[in-house]
């Protein structure tokens, strides 16, 4: 089935200048050393496919007002490494400098352009058309030939450097971006049943749109809810989850996700897995109490026993699993049982998909990642795509291969 965006397989790249988008955004410590490398060899496998291929890359670190707001430097001396090659800094965007640097590569060499945050109009959220009219855009894309975008996890805002040049330039999906796509979409069909979708965090608004996208559209068979997540559908079944647990719902905004919760309880409650047990933190010691005898002034921390073991023997047993969010504060030691154990449960099912973010990290940290069949890059991304939500991003591409197709 022809797919509705361009890949690398579609245009002969060989000795053509690449503007490659990747996100190298990474945390780093105070003296500029990058502390986490799992973005740059993401994207290894791209860069390796571009061998014959000139590649201009563009990429952020942090933004303006933040400690880590800085040049792209380390990044180029990291991926060098990464690459055994050298892969040249220019400490400029879309001036002389980058300008002249383009025209004089040659091919197979590769070069890290300066952060793209530096240029005020990068984090705009203007229309591609819009865009286009920018320097950056009109200076870039004089000099190059094919716009690759390998950066889903920041594909869901319209920046320049994302959607800017799908305009102008014929435009392709690196391989991190095209497995990003197939996978969640993988996870989104749920050709393989059962299908169970496990959503916690303290993000709820965006798991209660993923829990609305996935029950109304039958994709998922189950979703079990953890985290705060968890704490919101309790309070909307009639569970007293106590003044701390509300209190910080309050402080989050998320008070109105109480009754689009009851709503969906309402209509889909044989589908929605609640926890019977949680973990309480009472002076850092793990406290389990019973969800139906729950009447505490202490702070959920975790999901209890009975529910770790009732929601792995159901995530163990699907066919199709995507995780999304922690199912406590597994930063503590006393309350890391419920997300390390529930993903553990998620790799003996036939499909697995992990979102990114902080249950990506518990993923790594674990040394799982190999016992996935997919982990995101990108968390704000992930979750809108779960959600149903039309990435910026990935719909330009979309418009780009429209046009190639009819020329």
């Amino acid at each position: 089935m022809m797919r509705d965006y361009l890949t690398i397989d579609d245009i002969n790249l060989r000795g053509k200048t690449i503007l490659c988008r990747l996100d190298l955004n990474s945390p780093m410590d105070p003296n500029g050393i990058i502390l986490d490398d799992s973005r740059f060899r993401s994207h290894l496998i791209t860069l390796k496919e571009l061998d014959e291929a000139k590649v201009v890359i563009l990429s952020h670190q942090s933004r303006p007002g933040k400690s880590d707001f800085t040049t792209m430097g380390p990044h180029s001396k990291l991926l060098s490494k990464l690459m055994r090659k050298n892969v040249g800094y220019v400490d400029d965007i879309f001036g002389s400098h980058a300008v002249n640097s383009i025209k004089r590569m040659h091919q197979g060499d590769i070069i890290l352009l300066e952060n793209t945050r530096f240029y005020s109009e990068e984090s705009l959220e203007r229309t591609p058309k819009e865009h286009t009219k920018t320097h950056m855009v009109k200076r870039l894309a004089s000099v190059c030939d094919v716009f690759m975008n390998d950066a889903f996890s920041v594909s869901h805002r319209s920046h320049l450097s994302v959607t800017g040049f799908t305009e102008v330039l014929p435009s392709i999906a690196g391989r991190v971006m095209e497995k990003e796509i197939d996978s969640l979409n993988r996870g989104l069909s749920c050709d393989d049943r059962p299908c169970i979708y496990v959503l916690g965090g303290a993000k709820v608004d965006d798991s209660i749109k993923v829990t609305k996208n996935v029950l109304e559209r039958g994709a998922a068979d189950r979703v079990l809810v953890t985290g705060v997540v968890a704490n919101i559908f309790l309070a909307a079944s009639g569970v007293r989850i106590g003044s701390s647990n509300m209190n910080f719902i309050e402080k989050q905004g998320y008070t109105n996700q109480i009754d689009i919760a009851r709503e969906l309880l309402g209509r889909f409650k044989d589908k929605i897995g609640l926890p019977v047990d949680v973990a309480l933190n009472k002076d850092d010691e793990r406290v389990e109490e019973k969800v139906r005898s729950l009447d505490t002034q202490l702070p959920i921390y975790d999901v209890g026993i009975e529910t770790i073991v009732k929601f792995s023997r159901e995530i163990s047993s699907a066919r199709t699993v995507v995780m999304n969010g922690p199912a406590g504060v597994f930063e503590k030691d006393a309350f890391a049982l419920g997300t390390y154990e529930l993903i553990k449960a998620g790799t003996a099912s036939g499909f697995s998909v992990v979102g990114g973010g902080h249950i990506a990290a518990a993923v790594e940290q674990l040394g799982l990642e190999d016992k996935f069949s997919h982990v995101s890059t990108g968390g704000g991304a992930c979750i809108d795509y779960l959600a149903g939500e039309k990435l910026p991003g990935i719909e330009s591409l979309k418009h780009a291969a429209s046009r190639f197709r009819q020329k």
